[in-house]
Order: structure tokens, then C-alpha cells, then sequence
């Protein structure tokens, strides 16, 4: 996998013809039917930077978390690294609250043998917080048994190779860990946190929808109905409330 695919792929048909550019500056919708606006009380919870580690409270896990997401989507010329976006507290945010529970997911019992492959995706009786626990600590161990020092101390091109392989199901991390399934897992999610509104913790300072020319939350789009293929330069708006 080419590490800045992992942002490409997920966009690419949406954002087919769009520019990437960092310039803002065309006409926005002022005056819009304020009884018609969202209810403070009915926002998700804002994300504050720096506000302490729910789940990853522990520093090992932390740094792999940023490892693994900095390669996945690494800092370069086009926009900050996952980790500098605040992909990591993100995830740490969704592995909180609901997602984390996986209170979704059908987790019941029993799973029969073969069921993985009739349903064509794992089915996992361990919720997303539980597999990230047991997946870090056994990327970790693998790291320190093959190469001797912790994934996140390990050079780019190491965890590069490790990564690959857990993709590609060379690696297998443990015994009790889906390994291709949980890179799968982590890819899924830093991608979710480079391209979320911000009111969720990543995509810091939009720089996820400015790299791909999304305008983010706006109330409408009445003002450039007509004004199709031309490059509007539109501010991205975060669900954030303004004071």
C-alpha cells in the first residue's frame, strides 16, 4: 500500500475534478433564518485539544498509535501528518464512547467456524477499544521480539515493512489477534479522523478538507447553484460554534 492512498482512495471518486488548493476567499451566504440553526444542546461534544487521553492513557500505546497513523498518512508538502492533525486524539474520543462499546455491532455469540468467510467480513465478539488494547500490545511485543526496540522507535522504513505485511497477512502480530483485520481497523479510523469535522477532535485546523477543496458544514449552497466547474475557493466550516 502507498501510504498517502490511504487518503486518495477514500476521496477520489467524490472529489473527481475538484482542486486542491489552500486559498479562500469567494462570497459566503450571510443572514440565514437563524431559527432554522442547530441547538447548541444538540451538537456532539466538542474535542479539546490537549484535554487528556480517555482510552489511550498509556504512553506505549499512544506513541504506536501515532507511529502507525504517521505512516499511513505522513507529513509532506500537500498537509500535516494524521498525528499532527489530531488523528490520535480522535481516535481516543471514539474509542470513549459509543464505537469504542461497539454498540453497533452484533457481538453475540456463538461464532461458528467458517462464519468469517460466509459473511465475508470478521465478525469480532471484541469491541473496537478491546482489539485496539490487544492489537497495540502485540504490535508492540512484535516489534521488541523481531527487532528489539518498540515500533514507534523502529526507522520509517521498518514500520513500513510491518505495516505492509500485517496488510498483506505476512505478518501475523499473535495468536488471539486478527492481524490484517485490525490494520483494516486502524487504517479505517485515520482516515475517519483526517477528513471528520473537527468538532470530533481531527482534522485539525480543517486541514483535511482544505488539502481535497471540501467546503465543510455550510448552511447552503444557493449562491453557487449556477456556477458549476468553476474553482470557488470556499472557506471550509466546521460544525464548531462560533461565538
Amino acid at each position: 500500500m502507498k501510504r498517502r492512498e490511504a487518503l486518495f482512495s477514500l476521496v477520489g471518486i467524490a472529489t473527481a475534478g475538484a482542486t486542491i488548493g489552500r486559498s479562500a476567499g469567494a462570497v459566503t451566504l450571510e443572514g440565514y433564518p437563524t431559527d432554522m440553526a442547530v441547538d447548541k444542546a444538540f451538537l456532539p461534544a466538542s474535542v479539546v485539544p490537549g484535554g487528556g487521553m480517555r482510552v489511550l492513557t498509556n504512553d506505549t500505546q499512544r506513541r504506536t498509535v501515532a507511529a502507525v497513523f504517521d505512516r499511513l498518512i505522513p507529513q509532506d508538502e500537500l498537509g500535516p501528518s494524521a498525528s499532527q492533525a489530531g488523528c490520535v486524539e480522535f481516535l481516543d474520543a471514539q474509542l470513549a464512547g459509543p464505537f469504542g462499546e461497539g454498540a453497533a455491532l452484533y457481538r453475540e455469540t456463538p461464532k461458528m467456524a467458517g462464519e468469517d468467510a460466509l459473511m465475508q467480513t470478521p465478525q469480532f465478539i471484541a469491541t473496537p477499544r478491546e482489539r485496539y488494547e490487544t492489537g497495540l500490545a502485540a504490535l508492540d511485543a512484535y516489534a521488541q521480539r523481531i527487532d528489539g526496540a518498540a515500533f514507534a522507535d523502529l526507522q520509517p522504513n521498518r514500520q513500513d515493512e510491518i505495516l505492509r505485511g500485517m496488510e498483506d497477512g505476512s505478518v501475523k502480530l499473535a495468536d488471539d489477534v486478527n492481524t490484517k483485520a485490525f490494520f483494516e481497523l486502524m487504517l479505517q479510523n485515520v482516515r475517519e479522523g483526517y477528513f471528520a469535522d473537527p468538532i470530533y477532535g481531527g482534522n485539525r485546523d480543517m486541514a483535511g478538507w482544505k488539502l481535497i477543496g471540501f467546503p465543510g458544514a455550510r448552511y447552503d449552497y444557493r449562491l453557487y447553484a449556477d456556477r458549476t466547474g468553476e474553482k470557488l475557493d470556499l472557506e471550509p466550516v466546521s460544525l464548531i460554534p462560533r461565538d
